[in-house]
């Protein structure tokens, strides 16, 4: 069942969002050339807990850092270490979870370190944007959650690239992941209708190749099987008769 949220429960969200939000841009700043990734989820630790919050990925499922920094070929849940560091032309990940109060929010973002390696790199980290707010961008009460991930996949296919198809966004509040499960690609006007206070993750992860990837031996770090580069986008939304509320929009 997908939860409706009160009032109450989305002032929560709402704080758990900002957090977010404001500890992906400092670590964003952060993110230079010989910077190890665990330097980054340092400070994303400090930061979360300086705002009287906690980290919402730590120990989950048995995760055992605060974010995810995947780079390049690495899609998703990229292990920070002390031994990866960030070099000229990277793409880095950064996906990151709060927890405020009980309530959560979840929020990723791509960029480019330094000097692009291949224009490329350039274009895949804007697809992934603009497909995240396309996605977005149809997202009202009375749409269809089929809506919203044929948007995200038809702008990724029409730009020639492709989707995670085995892993989604998600409903979030009072868990990290709740009903439903958000593909990045699928039929308009199908899938459950979407009502006012809802919240959803809605997380484009697109490759610039086949798609296909697997998990490395870590359990957790997702890579492209054919080794091409990936992005990903997120954020945690707010379901309205408008439209659609970003919560994690700075």
């Amino acid at each position: 069942m997908i939860e409706i949220k009160n009032s109450d429960e989305i002032k929560l969200i709402e704080k758990a969002c900002k957090i977010t939000a404001e500890t992906l841009l400092l670590m964003k700043e952060n993110a230079k050339i010989g910077v190890s990734t665990l330097y980054l989820d340092e400070i994303a630790y400090r930061n979360i807990l300086k705002n009287n919050a906690k980290p919402a990925f730590l120990g989950y499922r048995g995760y055992p850092k605060t974010s995810c920094i995947s780079i390049n070929e690495e899609v998703i849940h990229g292990i920070p270490s002390q031994d990866k560091i960030i070099k000229n032309g990277d793409v880095v990940s950064i996906d990151l979870g709060v927890v405020y109060d009980g309530y959560y929010g979840d929020a990723a973002t791509t960029f480019i370190v330094g000097t692009p390696k291949n224009h490329s790199h350039i274009k895949l980290v804007e697809v992934c944007y603009n497909a995240l707010n396309e996605g977005i961008g149809v997202i009202r009460e009375g749409a269809r959650l089929g809506d919203v991930s044929y948007a995200i996949g038809s702008y990724v296919f029409k730009n020639k690239m492709s989707v995670l198809k085995n892993f989604t966004g998600h409903g979030i509040g009072r868990r990290l992941h709740e009903e439903p499960s958000i593909f990045n690609f699928g039929i308009k006007g199908t899938g459950p209708l979407l009502r006012n206070g809802m919240t959803l993750a809605i997380e484009p992860m697109i490759t610039l190749g086949s798609g296909d990837v697997y998990i490395k031996k870590d359990n957790w770090t997702v890579i492209t099987s054919d080794g091409s580069y990936a992005a990903h986008f997120e954020h945690t939304v707010l379901v309205t008769e408008n439209g659609a509320r970003i919560l994690t929009k700075i």
